[in-house]
């Protein structure tokens, strides 16, 4: 590395943004023999890292590489697809165990360190890019960045103005700058600015894996009651599905919380961003008994009518149905679930409680925003970046990965995967280019 006064460093790749995505695409250019330099706006690298799941930090997924690229949808998969192969999740586990960072599995496919530390995972990731040579600037706030006109003798192709009037220029800029989620954490959607200033494609971002606000008048009741065997359907107004998950949900003072509910949250948030001050029109429905079809809950209570007598309709259905949440059910039908016996239970009064246990409606107004967003969905356009390589299409020497683009999958480790397997690729490009 070398200066051409106090105030310009030059270096062959830089990277902004040392979130997880930044942090892993320095260390790896850095282990591929080049110069870098690492520049953050904040005081501690992986801010967000330590903040994840719980700070347990959920770091991928076990499932396969297929079964990973459906969770982003058809065209965020088939865009991920060379990053998935490149770094899958299997390779992320062995990376983390080669830094000292042994992993296990949990329930819904995750993958935790066996410390359930996230600080274990963050210091992991710093300490192997130190040791590679990373020259990690903290407390560095990057202000923009400018392509140089020509092509220097020394090839530097674009400068960074770091706040403290400092310049950096780079042959190679990598750009990982987060999105606008957790913005307490740093990342306030700056970005998207600079990226605005190239004139690339944007897609408005919204809050992502978040939780749902809800004006029902029994919602506070449930607050702190979660059912895990539950299938939650997005509904638009007509009704339509829109989209589906079986994952577990919490009921909360405020709405709707857990994996179930986050993960349809963009089918609230985009409306009402293209939108603002009109209802959203969504509601949620829950299958309180997605392993029994309406048939078998029928026959279910015909059977129990004839043989059980005076005994509860609560006690007929499956254990994994809070009796709170069932008698919150019969309320919304105008019956006491409390005293609802199965002999009393009419034709008309049955079925009417079998629509509701299967499709059991929540209207959602909103969410609670970017402050409690795991990710932010939206961003660059995926049309704009080459797959094979995270560089600009329309910008040479210009890489750009992480949150900050339009791809994200659900809750369970998938968006630590994406941003992994995309500075993967990127620093193996940038590294590549420079010889």
């Amino acid at each position: 590395m070398q200066g051409h006064d106090r105030n310009m460093i030059d270096t062959e790749i830089a990277v902004i943004g040392a979130g997880a995505a930044g942090i892993w695409a320095a260390e790896r250019a850095a282990r591929g023999g080049a110069d870098v330099v690492l520049v953050e706006k904040t005081a501690r690298v992986g801010t967000k890292i330590l903040a994840s799941g719980g700070q347990k930090c959920n770091l991928t997924t076990t499932r396969d590489v297929a079964g990973t690229e459906r969770l982003y949808g058809k065209a965020g998969g088939r865009w991920l697809r060379h990053a998935l192969y490149t770094m899958p999740p299997s390779a992320i586990r062995r990376r983390f165990h080669e830094l000292g960072v042994p992993t296990k599995t949990a329930p819904l496919e995750k993958v935790f360190p066996v410390s359930e530390r996230a600080v274990d995972v963050r210091d992991a990731l710093e300490k192997a890019a130190r040791e590679a040579g990373v020259d990690i600037w903290l407390e560095s706030p990057a202000r923009g960045f400018e392509r140089l006109d020509g092509s220097d003798e020394d090839g530097m192709h674009w400068k960074v103005t770091v706040e403290g009037d400092r310049d950096l220029r780079c042959r190679k800029l990598l750009v990982c700058p987060g999105g606008k989620s957790y913005p307490g954490t740093g990342t306030v959607g700056d970005g998207y600015w600079w990226m605005e200033e190239l004139r690339l494609d944007i897609v408005e971002p919204v809050p992502d894996l978040v939780g749902l606000t809800s004006d029902a008048p029994w919602i506070e009741e449930l607050a702190g009651v979660d059912i895990q065997k539950v299938e939650v359907r997005m509904t638009d107004e007509s009704g339509k599905v829109l989209e589906r998950r079986r994952r577990p949900v919490v009921f909360t003072h405020w709405g709707v919380s857990g994996p179930g509910a986050m993960d349809l949250a963009e089918h609230v948030t985009r409306p009402l961003a293209e939108h603002p001050g009109e209802p959203p029109g969504r509601a949620l429905s829950l299958d309180l008994v997605p392993g029994m079809s309406h048939r078998a809950l029928k026959e279910t209570f015909v059977e129990a009518a004839h043989t059980s007598g005076a005994r509860g309709v609560g006690s007929v259905l499956p254990g994994s149905i809070p009796t709170s949440v069932f008698r919150a059910v019969c309320s919304t039908l105008g019956f006491d679930g409390a005293g609802l016996m199965v002999d009393e239970l009419g034709a008309k009064q049955r079925d009417r409680l079998i629509d509701a246990l299967k499709g059991w409606r929540i209207p959602v107004d909103g969410s609670r925003g970017f402050d409690h967003a795991e990710v932010t969905a939206g961003g660059v356009s995926l049309d704009e970046i080459d797959p094979t390589t995270m560089q600009v299409r329309s910008k040479e020497h210009l890489y750009v990965f992480g949150e900050i683009l339009n791809v994200q999958g659900p809750i369970g480790g998938l968006n630590f995967q994406a941003a992994w397997s995309e500075a993967e690729v990127a620093a193996t490009a940038a590294v590549d280019a420079l010889h």
